[in-house]
């Protein structure tokens, strides 16, 4: 074992030292690189130094390259001598190490042999002293031996020599041990000696491994000074980089601010020509907006016409509901007379009014229901004739525009599609013979099924108002081309139960009819039944579930855009959503796609709740049409199916707008603008392009009075169709072809366009004139205020609005085609036009569009009369350029006007100009807005948007006409706010930055650039340098770093500048602080740790203060306050409580110039409350589910039950059971819910939360920092800091980073507990747990463990080496207490990147207990073939929990073997070892213990019953009882006594004379036993009764002694009387001195008698000669026994010597 762990070590320094010789290799290549570099810079600065800073100069340059070159062959020379000496400098370093290696392996050989050698003394020196034992036991023996020869007593001499020669045997074998040990103890001598001289030959090498590491730290302080060296070299770069960056930042500055200069300039001269123009353009504004208010008012005033009249309606409306309610009143009170009067006939006859009345409502009710059903088959019957009409037109018009090959392809796959449908038209014939003789033969020439769309809510509403013959008639034409016959293709019909048994209600008198409804009643009851039986419901929780008990997915079977004659699949999942085991079966799909639809289903079985099976669902299309249907499923709760949908390929066509707006144009322009038409289905078609018919190019209309133009109604301009895509073109439509009443026409239509216009959201202002306008052109026909509408013949009118080159074309699948529209302006006036597109498909509906414009006729014209400057900001200048064209033929001469108020803002240049015939001419605008632009501008300006729009007038000379435009812009400001506006920093030392945010905020809604310019090299702006964008409106936090550079005031504004050179200030002020102490590190950045496991840091807290001098180094102080004094001074850590971080020592006092070692200890664990709330969560969903399941079987025990009830007690009861399942449910949440204050961190439940959180962490990173507090003065080890005043300003902080991640290793036993606890161990005894790990990572681990104590009680039995992704392996661990105290050790499992921690803790127990008896336990005189029981108590004093057996010496398994020795009775009694006395005949135990094995709970106690049963009559019965713990240690030895008697007398007392040990002797039978004692009447025992006088004493006391009589009770003998019991011989007794208490007497059973014998030496005694007197003891019972009493009596000495 020693070997193995020298091996060990050895391998475990090797594998140690194999990273610290790569690194030192590394570390050598990399000093040689560094020391080339090193060179060089040297070589640079130089160069810098004597060239004096100047870069520029060519002949320098020329200079630093003929040096360059030498200096590189100088390089490349020291680089070889570099190599050479680190190569001889490597070696040195590994031999160095390997002596040293070998050096540490041979003083531990040496430690481990002087174990050795110690071990082997000690085994001699107690081999010597049981040497010693045995010889003087030898010579005790011999002694004894001599004794015994001369006594005579062979037994006992016997016994004596066996022992003589075992002792003899074993001082022998003791001694020859000795020798042994003896040579072994002198061959580790040598051994030692050995290596000790060996250790002298090293003396030397030792010297040269000192001499060999004091070389090797001065290497590494060469290596220090070098890199110090190179820091400041490149220190020197950096501020050369800076002081250019600063030179080349100054010219930039100067440039920009000559350039601002020039740029006020030029808009300082701009802006007093743009005031003239701003005026003149507000002017025109102003007029623009009075127009437009007219405007407006005129539409409000026919908006509340329209209103008004909805409102009459409405009234209207109401009076009629008012009616109808009255009359319904009436009518129920009609009705209530007529019961009355019904039930005093009903009475006044004699019969039961509340079944006759019930008869009769139950009379009633089934004849409305016989009204309804005939009404709905005829309404039912009319749909499914004008369906077959419809379809009929329609599939006349497919093949009217299909090809003749399509036609018969599509007439072939009809035939297989439409032979069920006859059969259906057969039975409607044959059923509905008066209704259907005009359509007999019309069934075969009807389409499949056609697309299904529902009507429009609009048409839903007007329907309501006409009759129902309209409505079938109007209504159901509309609907025939958009609805689909689906399932049921005739609904109703099949619907309809047909009573074969009617009979009128003529025939049927009252009798009948209530004999009907009872009948009725009960064949319901039937039918529910035997559905209830079929169907199992759906009961969970004390619920019934209602809905589908199978869930799809997904929710329906969609085949998209098929094509014939190809084949599809789709898999669907059906999931089991009841609440118990299911089944499913297929049942089938609808009747009318069995022609194309297969499914595939493979019955699963019983199916749990949650699981799922797979359908597959093949579609094979043989027609082009869409179809409908379900696929039908049984379960065991009841039926249920899949919508199934198959569609074609077909055309959705749309345009992107209805509307194209081309505005306000000159005439003589061309504008072009585009609509897009998009095909969204799978199919394409063929589109054409033309203008609406009866308006072939565009409508134009002027009204007399106002100019407004009114175009054609939409049911003109398109007569084929009927359903317009435009919300006003659809109520004009409907209210034409429905409402015959004109009164009712402007009401309604005003209403729908109201919610049309709602519900569209048209943004245009034009399609809302022309809704309205279309509304009042119809509400005025009739009157006389009509206005007079002119139209222009196509002939005479130019066309404007006309298409592009695209009119026609193929537009495909899922694309979209661009259309353009061209407007050329001819006529001045508003134009409008309007085009549909036709498809050559013929399911595709035509679109509509329109387009609308405004011709203005001015010689001149502006290209571009809105003038956008997007967004400007204030005092910035901002031009553009507005070209005006001219169509005259003669020069103009124009002069350009800008409102007064923003005169001061905007101007135009020039202000008057002349334009060529049919030429342009360009005008300068310039804009430089103002701070009072918002004063000044007035209704121009918006200030909640900030929009600017200013009027611009082009006034032609010599004419009345004005061009007018409009300038937009949007000003903002250029602002940036900095807040706070002020820093105040506070106490900052110098060795920590002190960080604030500020907020900037970009008051502008353009971008702005931003940037902090000159900072102090003792402030930092974050992030990228205080340098960025910010958006607009955008507000960014700053992080404002300072960092004190030494102990003073600081006062300093920081300035940002914006991209338009505008500054803002930021005042600063802070105390700089030079602490007395300082920390080696103030940032520590632990590596990622595992949870429960351990990264630990290291620093120093170090006290440089050993001068006040402040010439020569900083000194510490506070700002401009007193130098702190040269003295110890303390410091503290103060962690945070919920701080996983741990800091020893956290208090200390540092000497002036020394400094303080401190350990920082990071142990990340999961939060209390985190895991409280989990393990909450956790029973409460464990409680919840418990719950359900009980009350589930509970509620399915009562269902079963309630089955013999009738259906309404069934139905009230399970209303009450439900709420009361739901309250108990409630009830038992909310009182089992436990809280997590209550939870215990050694409950199962909190280990089990702890696990799972751990299994699911993710990783966490913390930041911590903590103040560590400084105090002039040492700290007093009584008072602690208490005597210690110190400043908060000195203040240090220590910054934390600990990330913490989920361990690779976790153990999973005992609900993932860290801590393996043995608890109570016997000491000496051996116990073993199992502990599992799991691996929780994604690869493959190889574990290593730390090694335990090789002498605690705690051994790794089994390690584990490699744990493989989500393995499980089980450590033993074993526990051995060898003391009476707790033992604690932590064995740490290592993994490559975390360690896992498990702390093994064991009590060792010393066992105790008390025994109720202390030796002996004496079971009296008992009746032979008697039993009695007898109890004693053992208590376990521990706190161990103790295994015990119990053991009788009797059946000691050795016993047989002791017996073969001499027989105990030949010994004297003071010699017997022997505690086995007399024995039953038959073999039992006389003695009998119960329990004879168990456990003693700690601080209990176990009551142990002791049987006495002898066989036979004997007074010696004895045995030995061991109370044995754990198997080993036997705590207690009690002697077992008891005396059997064949009668119920005994005596007891004195010394008995007969041997104690039965004989070898066969016994004589009982009987011949009795017999022989009857003829020999002599007396059976002999009692020796000594009686010791003592004669010396002042006053004599006779010498006293008892003797006992009693009487056995037992049941055998419960019939007799009394013993009696009398002495002979008492003259003489009393002649020799002796009294005796009692010389005659009875004894009851049960009790016994002490006799006092008492004697005085009479005057003739002798002392010399002892007196023995003879007395005989007579007692009468079932038999009469004599005892012969021997009194013996002598005189003793008071003064005689005892031995």
């Amino acid at each position: 074992m020693e070997d193995n762990e020298i091996s060990y070590s050895k391998e475990e320094e090797q594998t140690s030292l194999l990273p610290f010789l790569e690194e030192e290799e590394k570390e050598d290549k990399a000093g040689q690189c560094s020391n080339v570099e090193e060179h060089w810079e040297e070589y640079k600065l130089e160069e810098e130094l004597a060239g004096g800073g100047k870069m520029g100069n060519k002949d320098t340059s020329e200079g630093v390259g003929d040096k360059y070159d030498s200096s590189m062959e100088s390089l490349e020379h020291y680089l070889g001598d570099v190599n050479n000496v680190q190569a001889v400098k490597y070696t040195d370093r590994v031999c160095v190490l390997t002596l040293q290696r070998n050096l540490k392996e041979l003083n531990d050989i040496a430690k481990e042999k002087e174990l050795v050698v110690q071990k082997v003394r000690d085994k001699l020196s107690t081999c010597q002293l049981r040497i010693k034992m045995l010889a003087k036991q030898l010579d005790c023996v011999d002694i004894e031996i001599e004794k015994e020869e001369e006594a005579g007593n062979v037994a006992a001499l016997s016994r004596l020599q066996a022992m003589h020669r075992r002792l003899c045997t074993e001082l022998e074998k003791e001694k020859d041990f000795e020798l042994k040990i003896g040579l072994t103890l002198k061959e580790n001598m040598l051994e030692m000696w050995q290596i000790e001289t060996e250790q002298g030959k090293y003396e030397i090498l030792l010297e040269q491994l000192k001499k060999d590491q004091e070389e090797l730290e001065m290497q590494y302080q060469e290596r220090a000074e070098v890199r110090i060296w190179k820091e400041k070299i490149a220190a020197l770069q950096a501020e050369e980089n800076r002081r250019s960056r600063e030179k080349k930042e100054e010219e930039s500055r100067k440039e920009y601010e000559e350039r601002h200069k020039k740029i006020l300039e030029d808009a300082k001269r701009n802006h007093e020509k743009a005031v003239c123009f701003l005026r003149k353009s507000i002017a025109r504004i102003h007029e623009k907006n009075a127009k437009e208010e007219a405007k407006n008012q005129e539409h409000m005033e026919r908006r509340i016409q329209a209103v008004l009249s909805l409102k009459n309606s409405i009234t209207s409306n109401r009076e009629k509901l008012q009616t109808l309610q009255v009359w319904n009143k009436a009518m129920a009170f009609e009705a209530k007379k007529q019961e009355m009067k019904m039930r005093e006939a009903i009475l006044a006859e004699g019969g039961n009014v509340a079944k006759e009345i019930f008869l009769h409502k139950r009379l009633l009710e089934h004849e409305k229901q016989k009204q309804a059903s005939r009404e709905l088959q005829k309404s039912r019957k009319i749909e499914i004739v004008s369906q077959i009409l419809q379809e009929k037109a329609s599939l006349y018009k497919q093949k009217k525009s299909q090809s003749c090959t399509k036609a018969i392809k599509g007439g072939g796959k009809l035939d297989d599609s439409l032979r069920w449908r006859m059969k259906t038209w057969q039975y409607i014939e044959k059923t509905w013979k008066h209704s259907a003789g005009a359509i007999s033969q019309s069934w075969w020439s009807r389409t499949a099924c056609s697309s299904a769309d529902v009507r429009t809510a609009s048409v839903g509403e007007i329907s309501e108002k006409i009759p129902h013959d309209v409505l079938c008639e109007s209504g159901e034409d509309e609907k025939g081309r958009d609805d689909t016959l689906v399932e049921p293709e005739f609904p109703g019909l099949w619907s309809q139960e047909c009573d074969l048994h009617k009979i009128s209600k003529e025939e049927m008198g009252p009798n009948q009819l209530a004999t009907r409804v009872v009948t009725e009643e009960i064949f319901e009851k039937k039918k529910e039944e035997l559905q209830t039986g079929i169907f199992q419901k759906q009961i969970g929780s004390g619920h019934e579930r209602k809905g589908c008990t199978f869930y799809s997915k997904p929710s329906c079977i969609h085949f998209k855009d098929f094509d014939v004659g190809q084949i599809y699949k789709k898999k669907i999942v059906l999931i089991n959503a009841s609440y118990s085991v299911n089944f499913c079966r297929l049942v089938g799909v609808s009747e009318w796609l069995k022609d194309f639809i297969s499914i595939r289903f493979d019955p699963p079985g019983k199916m749990s709740a949650g699981m799922s099976c797979e359908v597959v669902v093949t579609f094979k299309p043989m027609i082009n049409e869409t179809l409908e249907g379900e696929v039908m499923f049984m379960a065991q709760t009841g039926s249920f199916s899949v919508p199934l949908k198959c569609t074609a390929k077909r055309c959705i066509l749309a345009l992107d707008k209805e509307l194209i707006d081309f505005g306000s144009h000159v005439v003589g322009e061309t504008i072009s603008r585009t609509i897009n038409l998009t095909n969204s289905g799978a199919l394409g078609t063929r589109f054409k392009v033309q203008t609406s018919a009866g308006d072939s190019s565009t409508c134009r209309a002027t009204a007399k009075s106002s100019g407004r133009m009114v175009t054609r109604h939409f049911s003109d301009c398109v007569p084929e169709q009927k359903v317009s895509n435009s919300p006003v073109t659809s109520v004009v439509e409907k209210k034409e072809q429905i409402c015959p009443d004109h009164s009712e026409e402007v009401t309604y239509c005003v209403a729908q366009v109201e919610q049309q216009r709602t519900e569209t959201s048209l943004s245009s202002s034009s399609t809302e004139q022309l809704g309205q306008d279309v509304l009042n052109s119809r509400s005025d026909v009739g009157t006389d205020n009509a206005h007079n509408l002119v139209e222009l013949s196509p002939e005479e009118t130019p066309v404007e609005i006309m298409l592009g080159k695209v009119t026609e074309g193929e537009i495909g699948p899922f694309s979209s085609v661009k259309l353009q529209i061209i407007f050329i302006p001819a006529i001045p006036g508003d134009v409008r036009a309007q085009f549909v597109i036709m498809f050559d498909n013929s399911d595709c509906k035509p679109l509509c569009f329109s387009a609308i414009g405004v011709s203005i006729d001015v010689p001149v014209w502006v290209p571009n009369p809105n003038i956008d400057l997007k967004i400007c900001m204030y005092d910035q200048l901002y031009q553009d350029c507005i070209v005006i064209q001219s169509r005259a033929k003669a020069t103009l001469c124009l002069k350009f006007e800008v409102c007064k108020e923003l005169s001061k803002h905007m101007e135009l240049l020039p202000k008057t100009g002349y334009i060529q015939a049919q030429s342009s001419f360009s005008v300068q605008l310039k804009f430089l807005p103002r701070h009072s632009l918002p004063k000044d501008a007035g209704s121009y300006f918006n200030e909640e948007t900030r929009v600017l729009e200013v009027p611009v007038t082009i006034l032609i000379v010599d004419k009345a006409k004005k061009v007018n435009i409009t300038v937009h812009a949007i000003v903002t400001t250029s602002d940036l706010e900095i807040s706070p506006a002020q820093i105040n920093f506070g106490y900052c030392t110098v060795y920590e930055a002190v960080q604030t945010n500020v907020t900037l905020t970009n008051k502008s809604i353009l971008p702005q650039e931003f940037g902090f310019v000159r900072l102090p090299e003792f402030v930092e702006i974050q992030p990228n340098d205080g340098i960025g964008i910010l958006l607009p409106l955008e507000s960014l936090t700053l992080d404002v770093i300072f960092k004190a550079d030494k102990a003073k005031e600081y006062s300093f504004e920081l300035t940002c500048k914006s991209e338009i050179n505008r500054q803002f200030k930021l005042s600063c002020k802070a105390v700089g602080v030079h602490p007395p102490l300082e920390l080696s590190h103030s940032l520590v950045q632990f590596a990622a740790t595992a949870l429960n496991g351990v990264s630990t840091a290291k620093l120093y807290v170090m006290n440089s203060h050993a001068s006040v001098n402040h010439f020569t180094h900083a000194v510490p102080r506070i700002g401009n306050g007193e130098v702190a004094p040269v003295v110890p001074t303390s410091f503290e850590f103060c962690v945070p409580e919920d701080c996983p971080v741990t800091i020893t020592p956290s208090v200390g006092t540092v000497l002036p110039g020394k400094k303080s070692l401190i350990q920082v200890s990071f142990r990340p664990t999961l939060s209390d409350q985190l895991i409280r709330e989990e393990a909450v969560r956790r029973l409460c969903r464990a409680a919840a589910t418990g719950a359900e399941i009980q009350k589930r079987k509970k509620d399915e025990k009562r269902e079963g039950k309630k089955l013999s009830i009738s259906i309404t007690r069934q139905q009230s009861c399970r209303q009450l059971v439900r709420d009361g399942s739901s309250k108990y449910l409630t009830s038992l949440y909310s009182s089992e819910q436990p809280q997590s204050k209550d939870l215990k961190p050694d409950s199962d439940a909190y280990m089990a939360a702890q696990a799972f959180l751990m299994r699911n962490f993710s990783g966490r990173f913390e930041k911590f920092i903590i103040p560590c507090f400084v105090a002039s003065g040492q700290i007093d080890e009584k008072k602690g800091s208490e005597n210690l005043s110190c400043s908060p300003y000195n203040t240090l902080y220590l910054e934390l980073h600990c990330p913490a991640v989920a361990p690779s290793v976790v153990i999973t036993s005992d609900n993932g507990k860290n801590t393996v606890n043995f608890g109570d161990v016997a000491v000496g005894h051996r116990m073993i747990k199992r502990i599992t790990i799991q691996n929780i990572s994604p690869e493959k681990l190889e574990l290593g463990f730390s090694v335990l104590n090789p002498n605690g009680p705690f051994l790794l039995v089994r390690p584990v080496g490699m744990l493989e992704a989500g393995e499980n392996k089980a450590l033993i661990v074993s526990f051995c207490p060898n003391e009476n105290k707790w033992f604690c050790e932590t064995l740490d499992i290592r993994t490559a990147k975390t360690n896992l921690t498990l702390s093994i803790t064991g009590h060792g127990v010393m066992p105790s207990t008390v025994c109720s008896v202390e030796e002996v336990l004496d079971m009296g005189y008992v009746i032979a073939r008697e039993k009695v029981t007898s109890t004693f108590k053992i208590q376990n004093t521990s706190t161990l929990t103790l295994q015990y057996s119990v053991q009788l010496d009797s059946l000691s398994s050795t016993r047989d073997k002791d017996q073969q020795s001499l027989p105990s009775f030949i010994t004297s009694s003071l010699q017997r070892t022997e505690f086995v006395g007399t024995q039953n005949y038959n073999g039992l135990s006389v003695f009998s213990i119960f329990p004879t094995e168990g456990e003693i709970v700690a601080g209990k106690s176990q009551d142990f019953i002791v049987t006495f049963s002898p066989d036979h009559e004997s007074l010696y019965y004895s045995d030995r009882l061991k109370f044995v713990l754990f198997g080993k240690k036997i705590a207690h030895v009690i002697h077992l006594k008891g005396a059997a008697r064949d009668h119920p007398m005994f005596v007891e007392g004195g010394v008995p004379l007969d041997v104690p040990i039965e004989s070898l002797a066969v016994t004589l039978p009982t009987s011949s036993q009795k017999a022989l004692k009857a003829e020999l009447q002599e007396p059976v025992k002999s009692i020796l009764l000594m009686l010791d006088y003592i004669e010396g004493e002042s006053s004599p006391v006779p010498a006293v002694t008892e003797l006992k009589v009693g009487a056995i009770k037992t049941a055998q003998f419960a019939s007799k009387k009394n013993m009696e019991f009398s002495f002979d011989s008492l003259p003489l007794l009393q002649q020799k001195g002796f009294t005796i208490e009692s010389v005659k007497g009875t004894i009851e059973p049960g009790q016994v008698k002490c006799i006092s014998v008492s004697w005085v030496p009479p005057a003739d005694f002798r002392a010399d000669d002892p007196l023995l007197v003879t007395a005989l003891l007579t007692l009468k019972g079932d038999i009469k026994e004599s005892y012969r009493i021997l009194f013996m009596a002598k005189v003793v000495s008071a003064y005689a010597p005892t031995k």
